[in-house]
């Protein structure tokens, strides 16, 4: 077969299996078997690997995902993308609908979408002088303005396309953008293949598609089966309404959630909305409400923006679901520190679309307050990230008392007065040194991947480790003895733990399990004291002048540093481990600043925006004081809003934060 052949066989291989892909990935109606398609793609394989000359970037065969990065590039978007105002009843959305018909008339048609609880993507196209357009870049939404280059990693996503014939009128340049999400089946089958390795599991598929998006090595999320719905394009070219968009989105071979309608009556859209609260759980994602939006994009000019969003959408969201059971009984779980937490075990029932096990019940007041005990018939609820927890019990009781032996080395336990916490006082309790071990290894802390539950349970259970300082010392004939460790793996965890080496000293702090000394603390003295050493010198004085350290928290720093934990800092800086100070910037808008977020962001996570004012030389608390400077307040805000009035500290919504990111005044 001649050169000009293998390109013509090439390129007919290619526009058959982003056909068939097609077909499979964006419509879920393919054409030919699973062996057929495997054949063809064999063939187009093994013609690239004869010819690798001719391999191309878009090719089917190089969505498997390549080496790992260092880190995600900038990327500013096009034009920004916005966030959108939230209804949380039916007089909200009749409140908009009346807004808008005071703005354009009452001649308004609206487009209904799911509202997929995923994460925001834009992809860049650009035409390649061949009547087609190429993917080019993908990116986060990151802050609305710029956003984090995940290009390598979308190209993996199989219901994304690497080459599209473009609509007729759009330009040379332009973005298309939806939402990649995990089907909840996809998440089910992650974290049944995290647990069995001994790895944390994620909390909800949305975390699932945001770690699994994320990750600096494509070759991850090539493996996580990612799914994308796509809903806007910018421009939007000769399309004239949204719905045109989703029409020629489809047209152009993006995967468009089938599930849309469109009204002319805001009553309409109200039984919609209460249609697809009964029905979400047909679905094989989650969604958390409705997007609804002016269809004529001639009207959507005319209403405009207020602050970063859209007048002419919104997003109609459900109330947190809840579901009845019954729970089978109440344990108890010793932590790092040895408290013991109460977990009801549960008849398993779907909430949410994800099957709920357990709740946790806090502590031993919150479980009679509720009245909650083993085979009480209780309602529980599953908010966004929130772990499950018990909101009604059916018929209540209470009297449950904590155990007063430790559930786990049969060690004494005391509450120490006046906190309402039980806690196991064996130095050497079993359960308290596998959690610090987990917790010096969690995403928080020196996020060492591969060293979850069953890993560390093998380890303590061999001898190998007992310490953090222990996990240095591992050899890979050691580590490749464990059960469920081969040649590579074994290799892949060692990796993991020498590139810990160096950790930021923020995230060394909260590594350590001092007690009360969560991440945002952790930060907080590391900006204070820049070194360890500072840190473990410092005395209560010193402490207390850190925004959000008290008398108590500081006595507990000191106390640890002069006990187990300086020794336990000892044993790290003596196995090579050497904490990084991390640079703050010095001036802008949030530098100096203290700022506490409550209630629900839309556009950013909260630990998202408490990091991203860490990197602007501002500090994020978790309590509001007299020495605060902002709290952003979201929807369900509590006691830290009611705080922050008292205390006449400065209240944000969310686009005022923005605003004061991007150095305006905030509206």
């Amino acid at each position: 077969m001649g050169v000009d052949q293998v390109q013509e066989r090439l390129e007919e291989l290619r526009r058959e299996i982003r056909h068939h892909d097609y077909r499979y990935y964006a419509l879920d109606d393919p054409e030919v078997t699973d062996a057929q398609y495997d054949a063809l793609f064999r063939e187009l394989r093994e013609l690239e690997e004869k010819h690798p000359d001719l391999v191309t970037e878009d090719s089917p065969t190089q969505r498997v995902g390549g080496q790992p990065s260092g880190q995600f590039a900038q990327v500013r978007h096009r034009s920004p993308m916005l966030s959108l105002q939230n209804a949380f009843d039916e007089e909200e959305i009749r409140a908009w609908d009346t807004r808008v018909r005071r703005g354009v008339g009452d001649s308004v048609v609206y487009g209904c979408e799911l509202k997929i609880d995923g994460l925001a993507i834009s992809l860049n196209y650009r035409r390649d002088g061949q009547g087609r357009a190429r993917l080019h870049r993908a990116a986060t939404r990151g802050d609305g303005q710029v956003g984090e280059d995940v290009t390598a990693n979308v190209r993996t996503v199989h219901s994304v396309p690497l080459t599209i014939e473009p609509l007729d009128g759009l330009p040379d340049e332009f973005e298309v953008r939806g939402e990649v999400y995990m089907p909840i089946s996809a998440f089910e089958q992650l974290n049944r293949e995290l647990e069995a390795g001994g790895r944390q599991a994620f909390m909800n598929p949305r975390n699932s598609a945001a770690g699994s998006l994320r990750q600096l090595d494509s070759r991850i999320t090539a493996s996580r089966n990612l799914q994308t719905f796509m809903y806007a394009l910018d421009p939007a070219g000769p399309c004239e309404t949204q719905w045109e968009v989703l029409e020629g989105l489809q047209r152009m071979h993006f995967r468009v959630n089938p599930n849309r309608e469109r009204f002319d009556d805001v009553e309409k859209i109200i039984a919609y909305h209460h249609d697809w609260q009964h029905r979400r759980h047909e679905l094989d994602h989650e969604i958390d409400g409705l997007v609804v939006k002016v269809d004529r994009h001639d009207q959507q000019l005319e209403l405009g923006f207020v602050s970063r969003s859209p007048r002419w959408a919104i997003a109609f969201k459900y109330a947190p679901e809840q579901a009845e059971t019954e729970v089978e009984e109440i344990v108890c779980y010793v932590g790092r520190t040895g408290v013991l937490t109460p977990v009801a075990h549960l008849k398993p029932v779907m909430v949410g679309g994800v099957t709920v096990r357990n709740a946790t019940l806090h502590n031993e007041q919150m479980v009679n307050d509720k009245g909650v005990y083993a085979g009480a018939v209780v309602r529980i609820q599953r908010a966004g990230d929130v772990i499950p927890e018990v909101v009604s019990v059916k018929d209540p009781r209470r009297g449950w008392k904590m155990p007063s032996r430790c559930p786990v080395c049969g060690g004494e336990v005391v509450r120490e007065e006046p906190y309402v916490a039980y806690r196991c006082i064996n130095p050497f309790c079993p359960a308290q040194r596998l959690e610090r071990l987990r917790h010096y290894a969690s995403r928080g802390a020196l996020d060492i991947d591969g060293l979850g539950v069953s890993t560390l349970t093998q380890l303590i259970d061999r001898g190998l480790v007992e310490e953090p300082a222990d996990l240095y010392r591992l050899t890979l004939e050691q580590v490749v003895e464990l059960e469920r460790f081969a040649q590579k793996s074994a290799e892949n965890l060692i990796q993991a733990i020498e590139s810990s080496r160096r950790p930021p000293l923020s995230r060394f702090v909260f590594a350590l399990g001092i007690p009360e000394v969560g991440e945002a603390t952790g930060q907080l003295l590391a900006q204070e004291f820049g070194s360890i050493q500072r840190l473990r010198d410092a005395s209560e004085e010193e402490l207390v002048r850190v925004e959000g350290v008290g008398p108590n928290m500081a006595g507990k720093i000191r106390a640890f540093f002069q006990g187990h934990g300086g020794q336990l800092a000892d044993h790290l800086l003596a196995a090579g481990v050497e904490p990084e100070a991390e640079e703050q910037q010095a001036d802008g808008p949030l530098a100096g600043k203290t700022f506490v977020f409550t209630g629900t962001l839309e556009r950013i996570s909260r630990p998202d925006a408490e990091e991203l004012v860490r990197s602007r030389g501002g500090k994020a608390t978790s309590s509001v004081s007299a020495r605060t400077d902002y709290v952003v307040a979201g929807p369900g805000a509590g006691s830290k809003l009611e705080t922050a009035n008292r205390l006449k500290v400065t209240v944000l919504d969310e686009n005022g934060f923005w605003d004061l990111v991007e150095g305006r005044d905030p509206a």
